[in-house]
């Protein structure tokens, strides 16, 4: 088999040339599409009720983390009442330095068009600097709406950065492991949020019940938890309209609870509002030092705020945590320091104890219900961030499931929800008690805001194109805060902050196994992609036999004809009639508008009757049903033969204006009920002329006499039957490899694509319209 050489010096004659004609990137099909993404403008009062909705869906884990911060500080006892004031100094200003100013003011503005989260940072790099690492990305992707990028001068930081960047691919896979290690510690939160969230309210029950012992605590925090994991497949639009009242309730629980406390106890706290005391705290020794995992709970759930940004404007969250949930927490952090500081043995379960008896029952519900609240956010969140990694090829095919109709974001994975709800239940009866719990959590936590900083130094470089000074300034001051509370959770690290660590660990061998093997089978595909000169040479029929019928070929490639095909064509008599090439790619974007989704194009003389469709995903985009595809793919084809015929009619040039081809696209579409357009780049090549090396000569078969011909022809394909044909790559590691790259390859790799779902899976193919051709390759 011929394929395409990549060194063919200069010379390279009328079949590269031709080759090159009839084979182009669909530069002038994208060509019309333009960036027109604008930042909404929300209405006052609309703005408000998004901010009272946010609470429910972003805050809770931030609002629950009361129950369990004093306890995890003070785990022994207290000396006097300064050191509590010291620690409350603390919270107050780690709330302030890194929900408040960090995330709320700055890291919320590094959102990829309204989307939030680890691999919303890494879209934006991508964008800016191509660092993805499978080169699928085209000059044509940057043409969508959602694609938004800067230019830089050549002599600014800026592209001396980008440059540096793109220079190396060891600085392309540091980035990539940096966000995938940050994604796995964010899985991990998936895991240990509901775990201290749920064993945490309900503890309160031994408040009322000092006698009950704290299996049954665990065993009624584990029944909480598979109710809760069992009622993911209903989705949360179902429910989420009692999220926000209940946490907004919380809220003003804590905050009532907090202001009360001060009055009663001692207001002498308030003067944790003086730094100083930061300082005083400090002087104590070792133990205030380790005592920082304790403090550093009380700004958990603050990366919630930016990963759970998808369905609320910046500015919503930005009121709802200014105007309720600060103000709220420092009132309770605060009288629930009154009260420890007065009542220093209750440490424990000391939210329930500064209670009034009367609402202790009623307090007790309204906490347990934020906790769920929380933990189902998380959840909730985790089942997007696979979804994302699945979507640039980080990880294993899962089923993912939308559960509802009017928000596309609101997805259930049963395959990754099973796993989440075991390992929740091993932690909270493994561990049964928040200490250990909460140093796992803190690890978790910790990382995932060091992986943020990280991402936003070159974010704001590169994106924002800031002063040099204030990226410094802002990493200065976010080291500050966070690498003091990660030595302090590293301490911990033989009291269950090992935990993380090993799920991150485990996940992230996964991710980049997978991602790996994806990258390799890419690199397969491109390099063995057949010659069109070998197609040319077989004719019209490719020299089998073309029966009617309509065949789509799935493939990596958006340019070229893969390695498949030859295997296909080689091994059975007959092909069908019209044959369209198939990429389903996903670009560094939150989503692709569904009129941008298609681009197509003609491979060859019509007379062969071959397209190329090329589908664009987003991360948060989900491939429809396989009856909604190829209705789509199918009017975007029919569209494409009109428009290319009234082109040629039009012009000989490839210039013209936009409004020009609105108005094409607006006649071809009165013909026929078609919203998807598309048109072809190229001129079709009508003869290739014997050169004077003695090389073939071929005419253009006349093909169709109007567009309707053509069109009938492909009504009558489609009519005929319709066959998706999969390629089934399998990769081995070569003999000479080496014995960590064969562990990888052979087995791993192997396994993870035993047990995830297939490729005519995730594309919805029925079973009895597919055909699958399968070959192996070594690595």
């Amino acid at each position: 088999m011929e394929t395409v050489s990549t060194n063919e010096g200069s010379g390279k004659g009328a079949m590269w040339e031709l080759e090159r004609n009839l084979d182009q990137p669909m530069d002038a099909e994208a060509g019309r599409l333009r960036n027109m993404y604008r930042e909404k403008a929300y209405p006052t009062i609309l703005l408000l009720r998004l901010a009272f909705q946010s609470l429910g869906v972003v805050f809770g884990d931030l609002g629950t983390s009361p129950l369990y911060v004093f306890y995890n500080i003070f785990p022994h006892d207290i000396e006097d009442t300064e050191q509590v004031i010291g620690a409350l100094s603390l919270i107050i200003y780690s709330l302030t330095l890194i929900p408040l100013v960090k995330y709320v003011f700055i890291v919320l503005r590094a959102n990829d068009n309204g989307q939030g989260g680890t691999f919303a940072l890494y879209s934006l790099l991508c964008r800016h600097a191509k660092i993805n690492i499978i080169p699928n990305q085209h000059r044509t992707d940057e043409d969508l709406t959602t694609y938004s990028r800067q230019t830089y001068d050549e002599k600014s930081l800026a592209a001396k950065i980008k440059i540096w960047l793109e220079g190396h691919q060891f600085r392309k896979n540091v980035i990539l492991i940096l966000v995938l290690f940050g994604t796995c510690m964010a899985v991990g939160d998936g895991i240990l949020t509901p775990a201290i969230s749920v064993l945490s309210a309900t503890g309160g029950i031994q408040v009322e019940i000092p006698g009950m012992r704290n299996d049954v605590v665990v065993i009624v925090s584990v029944v909480i938890l598979i109710g809760l994991f069992s009622m993911q497949h209903y989705g949360t639009d179902k429910v989420s309209w009692l999220f926000a009242p209940i946490v907004f309730l919380w809220f003003i629980l804590i905050g009532v609870l907090g202001a009360v406390n001060i009055y009663k106890y001692d207001k002498s706290v308030l003067k944790a509002f003086n730094p100083i005391y930061v300082y005083r705290y400090f002087k104590r020794g070792k133990t205030s030092w380790a005592s920082l995992g304790g403090i550093m709970l009380s700004i958990t759930g603050t990366e919630a705020l930016f990963a759970d940004l998808s369905f609320f404007p910046v500015q919503a969250i930005q009121i709802a945590f200014t105007t309720v949930v600060f103000p709220c927490l420092l009132l309770q952090y605060t009288g629930q320091a009154a009260y420890i500081a007065t009542n220093k043995t209750k440490v424990i379960h000391s939210f329930y104890y500064s209670l009034p008896e009367r609402i202790l029952w009623p307090a007790f519900v309204i906490a347990t219900a934020a906790a769920i609240v929380s933990s189902q956010a998380t959840i909730s969140a985790t089942y997007s961030i696979i979804k994302q990694a699945l979507a640039v090829g980080c990880f294993p095919r899962v089923k993912i499931i939308h559960t509802s109709k009017k928000y596309l974001g609101q997805i259930y994975s049963p395959d990754i929800n099973w796993i989440l709800m075991i390992l929740c239940i091993a932690v909270t009866a493994g561990f049964k008690n928040q200490s250990q719990i909460a140093n796992a959590y803190g690890t978790a936590v910790i990382i995932v805001m060091l992986v943020t900083t990280f991402l936003m130094i070159p974010i704001m470089l590169l994106v924002w194109r800031s002063h040099w000074s204030l990226v410094v300034l802002f990493t200065v001051l976010s080291l500050a805060v966070e690498i003091p509370y990660l030595t302090a959770v590293m301490q911990k690290i033989d009291q269950g902050g090992w935990v993380p660590l090993v799920f991150a660990a485990a996940i992230l061998v996964i991710m980049y196994v997978w991602h790996y093997g994806t990258l390799k089978r890419y690199e397969f595909e491109m390099h063995s992609k057949v010659s069109m000169a070998w197609i040319l040479g077989l004719g019209p029929s490719l020299g089998l036999v073309r029966v009617p019928g309509m065949g789509l070929v799935y493939t990596e490639l958006a340019s070229g004809v893969p390695h498949i095909f030859s295997h296909f064509i080689t091994n059975l008599p007959a092909i069908h009639s019209t044959l369209v090439f198939v990429c389903v790619k996903y670009l560094p974007v939150y989503t692709v508008p569904p009129d941008e989704r298609f681009l197509v194009k003609r491979i060859g003389p019509k007379s062969f009757h071959m397209f190329r469709c090329v589908a664009r995903y987003g991360y948060k985009d989900v491939h429809r049903k396989d009856d909604d595809f190829e209705k789509m793919l199918f009017g975007s084809l029919l569209l494409f033969v009109r428009l290319e015929s009234m082109m040629e009619e039009y012009t000989d040039s490839d210039e013209y204006s936009a409004r020009d081809q609105q108005e094409l696209i607006h006649e071809a579409s009165s013909d026929a009920d078609l919203s998807y357009a598309s048109r072809d780049s190229i001129v079709p090549v009508r003869t290739l002329n014997r050169g004077s090396g003695g090389q073939m000569t071929m005419a253009m078969t006349p093909g169709f006499q109007t567009v309707g011909d053509e069109v009938a022809f492909l009504n009558s394909c489609r009519d005929a039957g319709v066959v998706h044909i999969l390629g089934n790559t399998v990769i081995r590691a070569r003999r000479d490899s080496g014995f960590v790259k064969k562990i990888a390859i052979d087995y791993l790799y192997a396994f993870l694509r035993k047990i995830c779902r297939e490729n005519s899976a995730m594309f919805n193919v029925p079973h009895e319209s597919l055909l699958n051709v399968g070959q192996v390759f070594y690595v």
